[in-house]
C-alpha cells in the first residue's frame, strides 16, 4: 500500500510540474496588455517577456538532458524547479521591464533543465509496460490540459489579482514539489566511473540554439532576410555544425 502511494505521489508531482510549465506558455499572453501599461514597456520590448523564456528554453533543453544523466534526475528536478519557482517569484515582484525579462529567462532556464528530468524520473521511477504507458499517458495529458488552463485561468487572475498573480500562483506548487520530491521520487543518474563534461560541445550547442532560436524569433518583426536576424542564424547554424564534429570525432 505504501509503494502504490508513493506512486501516485510521484506521478501527481510529475504531472503538475508538467502543468505549470505547459501553463505558464500561454498564461502570459492574457497579463501582456496590463504588463505593458504598468511597466511602460513598448511594443517591441513587450514581445522579449514571451521571447525571453522562449530563447533560453531552447538554447538550453540539450545540456539540461545531459546535466540531468550526470548529476541525477531527482537533484536536477528540485533544482529546476527551484529555479522555476524563482523567476515566477521575480516576475511577481518586479517594477522595471528589465527584471521581468530577467525573470522569464530564469523561468525559461528552469523550464529547460525541468522537461528532460521530468521525462527521466518518468522512465525510471516507473515499471516498464503498463505503469510506464499510464504515467506517460498522464504526463502528456497534462501538457495539453496546461495549455489550455493558461488561457482561462490567465484572464481570472488578471481581473482579479492583477497580472502579478499569473507569476506568484507558481511559488506555492513548486514549494510544495519541492519539499515532497526527496520522499516520493527515487533518485537515477547515468552510471559511470568518470563524469565528463564535454565543455566544446557544451558552448557550441547552447550557443547554436540560442542563435537560431533568436533568428526564429526575430524574423517576423525584423524580416527573414535581414542581417540582424541572418548573420546571427547563420553563426547559430555554423556552431550546431560544429557540435556535430565535435561528437562525431569523440
Amino acid at each position: 500500500m505504501k509503494e502504490k502511494t508513493l506512486k501516485r505521489l510521484s506521478l501527481t508531482l510529475l504531472a503538475v510540474s508538467q502543468l505549470i510549465l505547459a501553463l505558464d506558455y500561454t498564461i502570459i499572453f492574457v497579463g501582456l496588455p496590463s504588463i505593458a501599461a504598468d511597466l511602460g514597456f513598448s511594443a517591441n520590448s513587450l514581445q522579449w517577456v514571451v521571447s525571453a523564456f522562449s530563447l533560453v528554453y531552447g538554447g538550453f533543453l540539450l545540456i539540461g538532458g545531459r546535466l540531468s544523466d550526470l548529476l541525477g534526475r531527482r537533484r536536477m528536478f528540485i533544482i529546476a524547479t527551484a529555479l522555476f519557482g524563482l523567476g515566477s517569484l521575480i516576475g511577481g515582484i518586479v517594477n522595471s521591464e528589465i527584471m521581468l525579462i530577467l525573470a522569464r529567462a530564469i523561468q525559461g532556464l528552469g523550464g529547460a533543465l525541468l522537461s528532460p528530468a521530468t521525462l527521466s524520473l518518468i522512465m525510471s521511477n516507473f515499471a516498464e509496460g503498463k505503469e510506464r504507458n499510464h504515467a506517460m499517458s498522464v504526463w502528456a495529458a497534462m501538457g495539453g490540459v496546461g495549455l489550455s488552463l493558461g488561457l482561462l485561468l490567465g484572464g481570472v487572475l488578471t481581473n482579479y489579482f492583477g497580472w502579478e498573480a499569473i507569476f506568484l500562483v507558481n511559488v506555492p506548487i513548486t514549494i510544495l514539489i519541492i519539499l515532497l520530491s526527496p520522499v516520493a521520487l527515487q533518485e537515477s543518474k547515468v552510471k559511470s566511473t568518470t563524469r565528463h563534461y564535454d565543455l566544446a560541445g557544451t558552448v557550441s550547442v547552447t550557443a547554436g540554439m540560442i542563435l537560431v532560436v533568436y533568428y526564429l524569433i526575430q524574423s517576423p518583426l525584423e524580416g527573414w532576410l535581414n542581417r540582424v536576424t541572418v548573420i546571427p542564424g547563420i553563426i547559430g547554424l555554423c556552431l550546431l555544425l560544429l557540435f556535430i564534429i565535435i561528437k562525431t570525432n569523440n
